[in-house]
């Protein structure tokens, strides 16, 4: 993982380079981060969007409020870069789920609980899906289809913190600080929930056969 903090120092020294808003260097900057933003919208879009909406329109317009906010960025960051990118991403990504669902948005005050209003909420379905690479090399679909509805149970058995982290820890790939900043808790906290949140969901699944290879087990 990246060192945010060298990363950060990069990136203003780009945008002070580039102070008179010069197309190419906001692109660069942006093509810098484009991937970890796709994965991000990939893992929150609402599956009933899924073929109708591409991701990559969600980024287009997320670029947009990029170009135009970037000045007031560089004269007061509050956060770090990637973060304030991400929440441009989710308002954007928030906003489509609006427009096309309405009033069928799942438990939308627990989204701005977690996300305070930024950012869609992980499902179950979408981590068990994300999760089913990681965890097992079984490729029969039909043995596929019920092991990730082993995986999503377990998912939704955990507290909606702990699965918010595991999301931003190991699919966003965010440090540790930036999980507790996103969350709204101390480090230490993000920290411990994290380590609690991997070690129950492997025990929920120990005992499932073909989500771990014996020879890799402890």
């Amino acid at each position: 993982m990246m060192d945010e903090s060298r990363d950060n120092a990069e990136i203003l020294e780009l945008l002070r380079r580039g102070a008179d808003g010069d197309p190419q260097v906001l692109s660069q900057i942006w093509n810098r981060h484009r991937d970890r933003l796709k994965r991000v919208v990939k893992l929150r879009m609402d599956r009933r969007l899924q073929g109708r909406v591409d991701p990559s329109d969600v980024l287009q317009e997320a670029f947009l409020d990029f170009s135009s906010r970037i000045a007031g960025y560089v004269e007061s960051p509050e956060m770090p870069f990637f973060l304030w990118l991400r929440n441009l991403t989710g308002r954007r990504l928030q906003l489509l789920h609006r427009h096309h669902l309405g009033a069928q948005m799942r438990d939308a005050g627990r989204e701005v609980s977690l996300q305070r209003g930024a950012m869609p909420q992980a499902t179950s379905v979408s981590l068990a899906a994300q999760l089913m690479g990681r965890f097992t090399s079984v490729t029969r679909a039909v043995q596929r289809a019920e092991m990730q509805l082993i995986l999503q149970e377990a998912i939704n058995a955990m507290d909606p913190i702990d699965r918010e982290i595991l999301a931003l820890r190991h699919f966003e790939e965010l440090s540790n600080a930036e999980t507790a900043q996103v969350i709204g808790i101390q480090p230490s906290a993000a920290s411990s929930r994290h380590v609690r949140a991997l070690k129950k969901l492997r025990e929920t699944l120990r005992n499932t056969y073909g989500f771990f290879d014996p020879n890799k087990q402890s």
